[in-house]
């Protein structure tokens, strides 16, 4: 096992402590991904503590994204052979869908029942609100899918939510969140939430297989325990009770989730469920500089719930990291734009080494403009993925048809698509007819004439009826490629969007055909024992934005939330300024305060190399200029790790006095006078007494004026139209600024 000699001591014990409760303590770049591996092939080469062997059926991984725990199984195949194929590994949705179609007829669904997604789960909200006439434009569906998702991830059933209606919304969701489950089950079908709290419901009303799946699995390993939410918690205690062998893995420090149910609790109190638990720490860092490092763990020592460690490194020292101030998030856009274009020569570096990281998805228009003007390529993260497009949906929903005929979601999305001459009317009827009679869609539609009369409608409906018949007849005999390609060109989806010969028409047949491609890769996967269309279905049902995202050379843009898990060489964190990062909704409580500081710490420790910490002193929000002030997160990095474009040694003197000041007076409340901004130029702090500003109109070329933060300038020109007058401003120490004066707060300085 030659494996065991890539390990240090703490990895090395993480990996050979087979028996008993374990918490893995994993800082940022410790390696934990190879420590999982390692543990997993360890036990089937060498086999437990008592000696014992472990098939590989026995053991259970839960990740959270398809795309990490297909590297984990290729990496324990190299080492141990086709036998890791046999691991229960994947996804906490990918393997309790799994469970769920094995067991379905047990909670009242068929072993082919439809996975929802969000923008499904909103619509069928959408249509219901419709029908009880509630107003979705005050209560809008994505969030009454939240409250419904929430309630779920909480192990709140419909049935159980009145206890908590107390106001206006939550009745409405109460309302809806009934209705929702109703069709749902009509539908045969589940959303995301579901694939948690169905598994829970089975193991509470089916002791006997429960005690099944818990003999089985012998040995669970869960990653990322620290993004659990409430059901993941339970399922993980109901299946690990007998045993007892459960290892976790994860990092408090990087708990970010909470807006999605995660609860830092699971991690925190993990040795209080399990109380026999062997905690291991995973402090050295694989992958950042002692630089980096430090920064990060200046403002992560600031949290109160944490578990204490502290993330070190072998690395070389690298640069100190670069604290940037802008005027604006056009100058900030415009600033990392020029970096890059310079470090990607500097470094040798490829455009997608380099992320710029953002706390909201509005911020990547600036960025994405700045980067534009210069010739340089973005790939946002987070925008509409592949199987979100309009025509893939459409082919997919006519998959799910197939397979499952009570799909009402992809019924009404594709009866009438391509058009047949089945109007919303009849449609309608349909609906209606199954609703009142308690009948299935494809009942209704099978007896169209019976509820609609004869007409050109029931027609079409009897040959929509024969052509899904006739794809779920090729479906038993033909893989899923084979079904897919036959489908799509007989629907007449293909012949629909040939139809289109403009440039957006030719890339919508691209799309599908890329689809088929992926559709052929999978049935070509050697390691895919199901090759069915409704196996490569449920795998498409549960993949994330990770697993999506393609391998082009541009600078990735995206939130810090999407970044988790990912590392880049070079890392900008633009925007790090108060009420955008912490937002101002975080500061209500400490707890929320402190999920806002590990989200910066997962922030910083994304970069390898070299590090940029931008923020912008105006910046426009709910469509005005808001004046902006550096985050307290700066504040509570030590400045000698800091560099500060264009500083003089005087400036770091101040900043390193305020910066002593500031954590003996106010760990927790911005202070905007104790912060001397230094950043592009060197800023001049002589001007102490009471500040004016005048009316722009007063202003003329020649005058001298203050700026509160640039200090003293002369007004070189003034230009522009009446309502978008700039001012020309050559500020002492500084240089030329171009201020808009309807924003810009001058005061003429009077001899």
């Amino acid at each position: 096992m030659d494996f065991l000699n890539s390990l240090n001591p703490p990895q090395k014990e993480a990996v050979t402590t087979t028996e008993g409760p374990i918490m893995v303590i994993a800082g940022a770049g410790s390696g934990k991904t190879h420590v999982l591996t390692c543990r997993i092939a360890y036990m089937l080469k060498k086999g437990n503590q008592n000696g014992e062997r472990v098939s590989p059926f026995e053991i259970l991984a839960l990740t959270f994204t398809n795309k990490a725990a297909k590297e984990m199984r290729e990496r324990i195949e190299k080492m141990v052979g086709t036998e890791a194929r046999n691991i229960w590994m994947g996804t906490f949705h990918s393997i309790f869908a799994r469970i769920l179609r094995t067991q379905a007829e047990k909670i009242g669904f068929s072993k082919d029942f439809t996975i929802y997604d969000q923008e499904d789960a909103q619509g069928l909200i959408k249509t219901i609100l419709k029908e009880i006439k509630i107003d979705e434009k005050v209560f809008k569906p994505n969030y009454i899918h939240h409250r419904i998702s929430m309630a779920k991830n909480m192990l709140v059933t419909a049935s159980e939510y009145q206890q908590y209606v107390r106001d206006e919304w939550t009745e409405k969701t109460y309302e809806v969140y009934k209705i929702y489950e109703q069709r749902l089950k009509n539908a045969n079908a589940m959303d995301f939430d579901d694939l948690l709290l169905k598994p829970l419901e089975l193991f509470r009303d089916n002791p006997d297989i429960l005690a099944y799946y818990q003999n089985r699995f012998e040995y669970i390993l869960v990653d990322e325990y620290q993004d659990t939410n409430h059901a993941q918690y339970m399922i993980t205690r109901y299946l690990a009770h007998k045993h007892q062998n459960i290892t976790v893995v994860g990092d408090d420090a990087q708990s970010i989730y909470s807006f999605r149910g995660a609860n830092i609790q699971n991690i925190l109190n993990f040795n209080k469920d399990f109380p026999n638990t062997k905690v291991i720490k995973l402090e050295q860092n694989y992958r950042s500089t002692p630089n980096i490092l430090a920064v990060a763990n200046e403002v992560i020592q600031k949290n109160k719930d944490q578990i204490q460690k502290i993330v070190w490194t072998e690395n070389k020292e690298g640069d100190k990291v670069t604290v940037i101030r802008s005027l604006t998030e056009q100058d900030e856009a415009n600033r990392v734009a020029d970096i890059i274009r310079s470090t990607r020569y500097e470094l040798n570096l490829a455009l997608k080494d380099f992320v710029v990281l953002y706390r909201t998805n509005a911020q990547s228009r600036a960025i994405e403009e700045g980067l534009r003007k210069v010739g340089l390529p973005a790939r946002v993260i987070g925008g509409m993925s592949f199987y979100q497009r309009k025509e893939i949906k459409d082919l997919i929903a006519y998959f799910r048809v197939v397979l499952n005929d009570n799909d009402e979601t992809a019924f009404k999305r594709i009866i009438n698509y391509p058009t047949r001459g089945i109007g919303e009317v009849t449609i309608e009827k349909i609906l209606d007819a199954s609703r009142k009679t308690g009948n299935s869609l494809w009942y209704i539609l099978n007896h169209a004439e019976q509820y609609l009369g004869k007409g050109k409608s029931t027609a079409a409906i009897q040959g929509f009826v024969e052509m899904i018949q006739n794809f779920r007849d090729y479906s038993t005999k033909n893989d899923a490629y084979q079904t897919a390609k036959h489908i799509a060109h007989t629907c007449g989806l293909f012949k629909e969007l040939k139809n289109d010969t403009s440039p957006e028409g030719i890339s919508r047949v691209e799309n599908v055909q890329e689809l088929l491609n992926a559709i052929k890769s999978f049935v070509d996967d050697t390691s895919q024992n199901d090759k069915s269309l409704s196996f490569f279905l449920q795998e498409v049902s549960l993949l994330t934005s990770a697993d999506l995202s393609p391998d082009e050379d541009a600078v990735t843009l995206m939130t810090i939330h999407t970044a988790k898990g990912l590392e880049f060489p070079v890392v900008f964190v633009v925007g790090v300024e108060e009420d955008l990062f912490p937002s101002r909704a975080s500061l209500n409580s400490r707890s929320e305060l402190e999920e806002e500081r590990r989200l910066f710490y997962v922030a910083v420790t994304r970069a390898k190399y070299r590090l940029y910490i931008s923020y912008a002193e105006q910046r426009y929000r709910y469509g005005d200029v808001s004046e902006s002030t550096a985050s307290r997160f700066i504040k509570e990095i030590n400045p000698n790790l800091l560099n500060f474009e264009g500083r003089a040694s005087q400036i770091i003197r101040k900043h390193q006095k305020n910066h002593q000041q500031y954590l003996e007076h106010s760990l927790y409340q911005p202070s905007v006078k104790s912060f001397t901004h230094v950043g592009e130029n060197i800023i001049q702090d002589e001007f102490k007494g009471e500040f004016i500003p005048c009316n722009p109109g007063d202003l003329r070329v020649g005058m001298e004026v203050r700026h509160e933060k640039f200090g003293k300038g002369k007004i070189t020109a003034i230009d522009g139209t009446e309502d978008n007058f700039k001012a020309h401003v050559f500020f002492n120490g500084i240089g030329n600024k171009t201020l808009l004066l309807k924003y810009a707060k001058l005061m003429i300085v009077k001899d």
